[in-house]
């Protein structure tokens, strides 16, 4: 007679934007795996924010689609700021009505575990379990820990971190709950999709010249963008430029799509689509979000990272960048007036296939051969179930 499955709910916090989406994403699909595996039947619930990106990502991977997500929920949500601003009072009302609605959420639910992927929108949920007394682990995908991630750290059970030394971020006492996964990253990175890319670019891309993928992130960077449009021809002279210019400013600039030639490629957005484009693509030019990083490390990918700073940000794309740089694994452009020379003489050293080599071995040394979203599953999993082991 087959025993039966221990059921399990967990639930999942965290959005705002993709790189706090997509990683959780890529636990709950090893969650449905290793569910299977070991005999246990996990129902993954998401908590997100009511507005905004998280309904439309996170529901497309919904289980009556194919994916490993049981339901969406949406609740009130504030942003976290740490500079001085009227929305600060109205967003702590907000903030207050996720807290209310996650408690009744949790309490409805009753999950055996929470898992905090960071961002606004994961405090309310993680201040809720805490009443509720429903042990939670956070985790955080950047090199320093974010506003979120410490707001939430003093109750959870468990850190989990990308980066060894994130450690140091946190007092003593908070280290002792530090585990070092790396960063989650979705099973689909970790398989040859490369002819799918191919053919998604279709066969009239320049195959004799360097394939340069640009991305400004889910929503698209003013500053990338401007930079490859107005360049664009004398980029084309020495690479095939794939370009995700991001939603708006595909829609505010037209007159790209017709632009389109075996040099050069635009798209709005990427998103299925990423991990076979990543795949054969030579050089990445992007932003330094944590999620991307990874992303690009994983399928060994030279960078020419961009990363976001000034106000209305606290520097991590900075830090992040600086990791990757100081390991050999990217090269690092400075905003000011010379964005263009620096541009360009990055490029004249990715050039050389030798170099492209060596950067992409260090990409894959800071990876160290793991898959950080298995790792994170089978914690979770032993985390609640005394018939999963910690592998």
């Amino acid at each position: 007679m087959e025993r039966p499955k221990k059921k399990l709910c967990i639930v999942f916090a965290g959005g705002g934007t993709g790189g706090h989406i997509y990683p959780g994403i890529a636990v709950a699909d090893e969650i449905k795996i290793l569910s299977e595996k070991y005999g246990v039947e996990a129902a993954v619930h998401w908590i997100g924010n009511a507005q905004g990106m998280d309904a439309s990502v996170v529901e497309n991977c919904l289980e009556s689609r194919g994916g490993s997500i049981a339901a969406f929920h949406g609740i009130p949500c504030g942003k976290l700021r740490r500079y001085v601003s009227l929305q600060n009072l109205t967003d702590a009302f907000k903030i207050l009505a996720g807290v209310v609605r996650s408690f009744f959420l949790l309490k409805k639910l009753r999950p055996d575990l929470l898992f905090s992927k960071g961002g606004f929108v994961s405090v309310p949920p993680c201040a809720a379990a805490r009443l509720l007394r429903i042990p939670y682990i956070t985790h955080e995908c950047d090199c320093t820990p974010g506003l979120a991630t410490r707001l939430n750290s003093s109750g959870a059970s468990r850190i989990f971190i990308s980066y060894e030394e994130t450690k140091s971020c946190f007092s003593r006492k908070m280290q002792e709950k530090c585990v070092v996964t790396g960063n989650p990253v979705r099973p689909v990175f970790y398989t040859d999709c490369s002819e799918k890319g191919r053919a998604f670019l279709g066969t009239g891309l320049h195959r004799e010249k360097p394939v340069l993928l640009v991305v400004g992130g889910s929503m698209g960077s003013l500053q990338i963008n401007s930079l490859i449009v107005e360049n664009l021809e004398q980029l084309k002279k020495s690479f095939a430029v794939v370009h995700q210019t991001g939603s708006r400013f595909a829609a505010e600039h037209p007159e790209l799509l017709e632009a389109a030639d075996e040099d050069y490629r635009p798209y709005a957005f990427l998103h299925d689509e990423m991990p076979a484009v990543l795949q054969v693509c030579d050089i990445v030019v992007s932003r330094a979000g944590a999620n991307f990083l990874w992303e690009c490390a994983v399928c060994a990918k030279p960078m020419i990272l961009i990363p976001l700073c000034g106000q209305g940000t606290r520097g991590d794309q900075v830090d992040n960048a600086a990791y990757f740089a100081e390991r050999g694994a990217a090269l690092v452009l400075h905003e000011d007036g010379s964005m263009k020379e620096q541009l360009f003489a990055a490029l004249e050293k990715m050039k050389d296939s030798c170099t492209r080599k060596s950067f992409a071995e260090n990409c894959m040394r800071i990876c160290g051969g793991k898959r950080p979203s298995e790792t994170i599953a089978s914690l979770m999993l032993g985390e609640i179930s005394h018939d999963v082991s910690c592998h």
